[in-house]
């Protein structure tokens, strides 16, 4: 399984020499580095962690400084995974891992909205814009009933106003269409979750997933 760690930078259009035009997102990608090989007999269970992005060494916590030995990154993630053989303690992934028309998944978190209400978190049609409304276009309607499913209670799980985005997504079935590993971009179809600057994990399909 390939592996990459980037960060959103925005959208853009890739033209193909037949004039067909593809929606793209801008990531920025330097290289990652292997800070740990965790095995299933020492740690239980297969899986590759690396640290990504500059950090000061005086800010990290003495935890943390110890397990990375002299060196420091911004954010540690890790990559679960049958076989770790092919990745070594201190070794670097870089862009050069993709080529275009690699078929992807990216996972992150999702721009934060705030508390909105049903018409824009659940998609609601809102109260009739006729017949004398004066106050209930954006209103969510009624939530109970003497009669009616949840006997005359506000049901557990029924859409309500709350609290909207912040929720880790993952997008699959994403395919690469630009890798430029001197400026450090990758540019991949379609939009991914999250703000210009969210960081975002990116990671190959196997080819029996492919619906594309």
């Amino acid at each position: 399984m390939k592996f990459l760690l980037a960060k959103k930078q925005g959208m853009t259009q890739i033209f193909t020499d037949k004039g067909e035009a593809f929606a793209g997102t801008i990531l920025t990608a330097g290289p990652i580095t292997v800070t740990q090989v965790k095995g299933a007999e020492k740690e239980g269970y297969s899986a590759v962690q690396v640290g990504f992005g500059p950090r000061k060494a005086k800010n990290l916590s003495k935890p943390v400084a110890g397990h990375l030995k002299g060196k420091s990154f911004a954010t540690l993630r890790e990559f679960r995974m049958k076989d770790t053989s092919a990745h070594e303690l201190g070794s670097e992934i870089t862009l050069d891992a993709f080529a275009p028309g690699d078929i992807v998944r990216v996972s992150g978190v999702t721009k934060g909205k705030g508390f909105q209400g049903t018409v824009k978190r659940h998609g609601f049609h809102g109260g009739r814009r006729t017949h004398g409304q004066k106050h209930s276009e954006r209103e969510p309607g009624s939530i109970g009933g003497s009669g009616g499913r949840a006997g005359g209670r506000v049901a557990k799980g029924i859409r309500m106003s709350g609290r909207m985005g912040g929720d880790r997504v993952t997008v699959e079935n994403l395919k690469v269409l630009s890798v430029d590993p001197k400026a450090g971009t990758i540019i991949i179809s379609g939009a991914v979750p999250g703000a210009r600057g969210t960081l975002l994990e990116i990671t190959s399909m196997p080819t029996s997933k492919h619906n594309r």
